[in-house]
């Protein structure tokens, strides 16, 4: 399948976006997005332009074996975490997430597949969703496998750990509701009311696999569609790029917006250069 590499603000860059849209306007799509969708909301991603400027250090995400490898790594994770949700809390939807609500509504979106925890779309008002890897607003006990709200466990924390958000207020921030901090030793972290056991957020951590009924779910929609929209996302990882492949095998056209190249590119009918908010407000004032 042949692709259209557009740089921004060229002639070919306008006729691509156009042929795109024309494409999106006539085959009803189903959107998978990535964490460039919610950065116009002020939540930083892990490869987006200008991300490795952003922290001190190269930004990577805890791994699953990690988490569960003892109680330290799971006193860093919830330390930074703590303070990272002060912030990913306050984020609202940015008009990307609006319009592609809109276009959900109007019939022209089938549905979204998202990559995010951020539960934006969500409050955008998006519908027939799929948080692909989870929502970070909630938590689950890998004890007894209870299920708490984080609004709740965030107070919690708070009680036990009085002085911590003044104390690092000014921690830069990181993908996934996190933040850069290095000295975590005195944070004290809640178990379970429940069991005691160990609380870990209901998201999908790296080198953790996503729940397979969710991953058929997410199928089934790419497969109902005559198009697919990817949005926001380098696809580097497989939990997202497996379905740009599998839409390409099955002949379904697919168009990725994203700023900077992605894993999907060389199977895209057309890869426009552009930021979410601008694409998607676009189609729909159109």
């Amino acid at each position: 399948m042949g692709v259209s590499l557009i740089a921004a603000s060229s002639d070919r860059d306008v006729e691509a976006w156009s042929q795109a849209v024309g494409l999106l306007r006539t085959r009803c799509f189903t959107a998978l997005t990535g964490a460039g969708m919610s950065t116009d909301s002020g939540i930083p991603d892990y490869r987006g332009p200008g991300a490795a400027m952003r922290t001190r250090t190269p930004v990577t995400p805890m791994t699953y074996q990690e988490f569960v490898s003892g109680p330290r790594p799971q006193q860093r994770y919830w330390a930074r975490s703590f303070l990272g949700w002060s912030r990913m809390h306050d984020a609202v939807p940015n008009p990307g997430h609006h319009a592609l609500s809109r276009l959900e509504g109007s019939g022209r979106c089938s549905g979204v597949v998202t990559q995010n925890v951020d539960g934006l779309h969500e409050q955008a008002g998006s519908q027939r969703l799929v948080a692909l890897h989870g929502r970070i607003a909630e938590v689950v006990c890998l004890g007894c496998r209870d299920r708490m709200s984080r609004a709740v466990l965030q107070h919690e924390m708070a009680e036990l750990n009085p002085d911590w958000l003044a104390r690092h207020a000014t921690a830069p921030a990181r993908p996934d509701g996190d933040v850069e901090l290095d000295d975590t030793a005195d944070f004290v972290v809640p178990s379970c009311s429940c069991c005691g056991g160990v609380l870990k957020p209901d998201v999908v951590f790296f080198g953790e696999n996503v729940p397979k009924d969710r991953v058929a779910r997410c199928y089934e929609m790419v497969d109902a569609a005559e198009a697919l929209l990817v949005l926001g996302s380098s696809l580097t990882v497989m939990s997202g790029f497996r379905f740009v492949r599998h839409a390409a095998k099955h002949g379904t056209p697919v168009v990725i917006v994203n700023r900077g190249r992605t894993r999907g590119d060389e199977l895209a009918t057309y890869k426009l250069e552009h930021g979410t908010s601008e694409f998607l407000s676009g189609m729909t004032d159109g």
